[in-house]
């Protein structure tokens, strides 16, 4: 098979939660097991770093490679769901999987593929593991994708695992109460091995406590931490950067040699050196036209406190999500003299725009419609002022149909 026949096949003959929802996720890791085994445990031969949560999980999985790269090791990074190509997955030295490696992979394990029936996810998973064993990385840094305990990734065994924070998100699946997706979230804590928790929350901490007295892990609070970052650097990074950091020491005092001149370069140059694409992105300066991928309540709150600060004129929003989302907290949210301007993406689980509207309405908020969000970035700028700001976000598959990201 081709490339692109390759991809055709693992997007139509897989499910995948990304495009179709909750039916591809599987709570269960019997099909990760099989395939690790298909492939002899490739999960084992390298070591790695694991890292969950509701917000920031990416943020700081890119921030610990980066640094690690920085202290000139060969660092392997895994994280979904990819922005523009479905090689951005994976990673070694920000250098993505190569097509070639893609194609040969699918090819070896059809077997396992006919045999097994695994997800998307499944797949994907396998392939960076069977990546990283061979080519010999010093750590790989892996992002689980939905939960912890049983998220695919969840078959390695960590030098040190890192939970972000806690939020509503994907309540259908991992829990309706924050202490319900902690309990999915800690479920990648493992026996004696250190465990970073990034944020202490009164409604969650406990859960994070009585899972590492159980699995006589070591768990760590991050001490506050301020470091010297670019003016544009997400807001949403200074909350991930004491985690990120404490990752950091517990790898040092496990014998990295990490020192303190590779942090703040690391941060700083995280997207050059990592390819992190879509979190504060900016591509027009005048006027500002900003594009980032947070999706729910929490991130979005972060997100608009900092366009707030720095906006100097109207804010032109354009928003676009996915049929499974709670859109109340959101909406209330929204800047009130904000113009909105409604949009969806391609993919199966996109809210279609038209009854975005509707949703929008029911809470006093209009917009224009647009199916394509470049058509609605186009109407942006017609009508904004050169000091005015056009923020495009809501949804991560919205900010990968962006022209010029």
């Amino acid at each position: 098979m081709t490339y692109e026949q390759t991809l055709d096949f693992l997007y139509s003959q897989l499910p995948m939660y990304q495009r179709v929802g909750k039916q591809a996720y599987k709570k269960d890791l019997t099909n990760t097991i099989k395939l690790m085994e298909f492939l002899d445990n490739p999960q084992s031969k390298f070591r790695s770093v694991h890292i969950a949560g509701t917000n920031g999980k990416g943020t700081s999985a890119h921030g610990i490679a980066a640094i690690l790269q920085t202290a000139g090791y060969k660092v392997g990074l895994y994280t979904s769901p990819h922005l523009k190509s479905f090689t951005e997955r994976i990673r070694i030295n920000g250098e993505e999987v190569s097509r070639e490696f893609v194609v040969d992979f699918v090819e070896r394990i059809k077997p396992a593929i006919e045999d097994i029936h695994p997800s998307f996810f499944e797949i994907t998973v396998a392939m960076a593991f069977d990546y990283f064993a061979r080519e010999e990385v010093d750590i790989a840094v892996i992002e689980t994708g939905l939960g912890g305990r049983l998220d695919s990734t969840n078959v390695i065994t960590p030098e040190v695992c890192l939970i972000t924070n806690i939020g509503y998100d994907h309540m259908d699946m991992l829990g309706d109460t924050l202490e319900k997706i902690a309990e999915e979230k800690a479920g990648i804590v493992k026996e004696g091995i250190p465990v970073v928790v990034g944020e202490k929350h009164p409604d969650t901490f406990t859960v994070f406590e009585e899972k590492a007295n159980e699995k006589n892990a070591n768990l760590i609070l991050p001490r506050p931490i301020n470091l010297s970052l670019d003016e544009m650097t997400p807001y949403y990074l200074n909350k991930n950067i004491p985690g990120i950091i404490a990752t950091c020491e517990v790898l040092k005092n496990k014998g990295f040699d990490i020192k303190e001149d590779h942090l703040l370069p690391g941060i700083n140059n995280m997207n050059s050196l990592t390819g992190l694409k879509g979190r504060f992105h900016v591509f027009s300066k005048t006027p500002l036209v900003i594009a980032d991928v947070s999706h729910n309540a929490d991130g979005l709150k972060i997100l608009f406190d900092q366009v707030k600060r720095i906006n100097k004129g109207k804010l032109h929003l354009i928003f676009g999500t996915v049929k499974d989302k709670d859109l109340t907290p959101i909406f209330t949210l929204f800047p009130a003299d904000a113009a909105i301007y409604w949009t969806q993406s391609s993919v199966p689980r996109a809210l279609e725009v038209e009854e975005l509207a509707i949703h929008g309405i029911m809470h006093q908020i209009e917009g224009e419609c647009f199916k394509d969000v470049n058509e609605a970035i186009k109407r942006a700028k017609e009508k904004a002022q050169p000091n005015d700001m056009i923020l495009v976000t809501g949804s991560t598959f919205v900010v990968a149909e962006v022209d010029g990201i």
